[in-house]
């Protein structure tokens, strides 16, 4: 085997390990979610309780994203992503011996810190490895895995708890990622095409992000967006045990479902701006174009409120998710096509704080409407509009998305997250 097939075969298993710790990202994430009837139960939580768990994940994940964007530019992913996911894999078995509210909120609030290394490191394996044309179908294919823990995690999580207690079911998938770190460190990772070109590159202070065009455009659709995306991910389970009555051991197919759809819009979210452009569209209109359908296809959700049955809300929820997948893969794409590879953890990230702020907030809302009796209606409202509102900004700030011209082509798909 020559040297060149050896690096590729490097390349595709990390490209396998990326999207597995990912998947476990997910895992994590979602637990405390479909674990809420059980543990309102036994702690005689309030809905507000309940949102200020979300809230301190949020919290800390977005102060989080100031900082893990700029640390994987800087350090590496070898490294950085090692010491995250060693950190927030730790931070999830230690739910396993909350007792109280404030040890549960501790314990989010590590987790979210630590996971946020997550999608900044995924993303600029997208910009390392691929170049502009390419990069569309790897990001689009890389969404699969946050959908793929997605799906698994209702299908499992509710069966085992149900077998082993809620306590084994932290330590459990929370010593997964333990053994992803061991494997992750043992791997050697392929050279970085354009490595020495990037390295002699000018560097890019932070906060000279903030004056750059580009990057408000990423935040604004960032947060526009990104509040669904949490807002759903956190009351899913419970929207379905409050409307359709349904237990812990019986959400999870209509869950599954749900991030079934949603991975195959993140799939076509890429496909399609790839699509445009090889028929002769610029980039600019390929993206934006596709944006627009997203935006759209969101449109019908709150008539989820009117739904008679959990398959047909699971269909309208689907549809959404589908569009939120397909509208941040563009989102991604976007990133990627106007910042260089060298600087795009760091746009990234700061895109994520704002995103996850108005998650925090979005978290938040949910918690009073539904104390105050209002409901999921409110929500799911501004779920309807807040894409069209993020194409607009988008257009606002960049009337025309032009590529970066310091793209280093590349082999290794890669794996995105929110």
């Amino acid at each position: 085997m020559t040297k060149a097939q050896m690096a590729d075969r490097r390349r595709w298993l990390v490209v396998g390990l990326v999207f597995v710790a990912i998947v476990l990202n997910y895992v994590d994430r979602q637990i405390l979610a479909l674990l809420k009837p059980t543990l309102q139960a036994e702690f005689d939580w309030s809905d507000r309780d309940y949102s200020h768990m979300a809230s301190a994940f949020q919290f800390a994940a977005a102060l989080a994203f100031l900082g893990t964007g700029w640390f994987i530019d800087k350090v590496g992913l070898r490294w950085g992503f090692a010491l995250g996911v060693g950190i927030w894999s730790l931070a999830g078995m230690a739910h396993a011996f909350a007792t109280t509210v404030a040890g549960f909120v501790t314990s989010r609030a590590v987790l979210g810190a630590a996971e946020s290394i997550g999608t900044p490191a995924a993303v600029k394996t997208a910009a390392t490895y691929f170049n502009a044309r390419e990069r569309s179908i790897a990001l689009g294919i890389g969404g699969i895995a946050p959908n793929v823990g997605a799906i698994l995690t209702p299908l499992l999580i509710p069966l085992m708890a149900l077998a082993m207690g809620w306590q084994a079911t932290f330590l459990i998938a929370g010593g997964l990622g333990l053994v992803w770190v061991v494997v992750w460190l043992a791997v050697r990772l392929p050279e970085q095409p354009g490595a020495a070109a990037e390295a002699a590159a000018p560097k890019v202070p932070w906060r000279s992000l903030l004056t750059d065009r580009r990057q408000w455009a990423v935040i604004l659709a960032k947060a526009l967006t990104d509040q669904v995306w949490w807002f759903l991910l956190f009351f899913m389970p419970d929207l379905f045990h409050r409307l359709f009555g349904l237990s812990q051991g019986t959400l999870g197919l209509p869950v599954a479902l749900v991030y079934f759809m949603a991975a195959l819009g993140g799939l076509t979210g890429g496909y399609l701006p790839a699509r445009l452009m090889g028929r002769g569209w610029t980039l600019n209109a390929a993206r934006k174009t596709t944006m627009l359908v997203y935006a759209l296809l969101i449109l019908p959700v709150p008539l989820l409120v009117h739904a008679e049955s959990a398959w047909i809300a699971a269909l309208i929820l689907g549809l959404a998710l589908f569009a939120h997948q397909g509208f941040s893969t563009n989102v991604f794409g976007l990133t990627t096509d106007v910042f260089p590879a060298r600087i795009v953890g760091s746009a990234i990230g700061i895109g994520a704080f704002a995103g996850n702020l108005s998650g925090m907030g979005m978290i938040e809302f949910a918690g009073w409407s539904l104390d105050a009796g209002h409901g999921y209606l409110p929500m799911l409202l501004v779920c309807a509009v807040t894409y069209l509102l993020a194409l607009a900004a988008v257009q606002l700030i960049l009337p025309r998305i032009v590529a970066d011209d310091e793209d280093v082509p590349g082999e290794a798909p890669a794996i995105i997250g929110h």
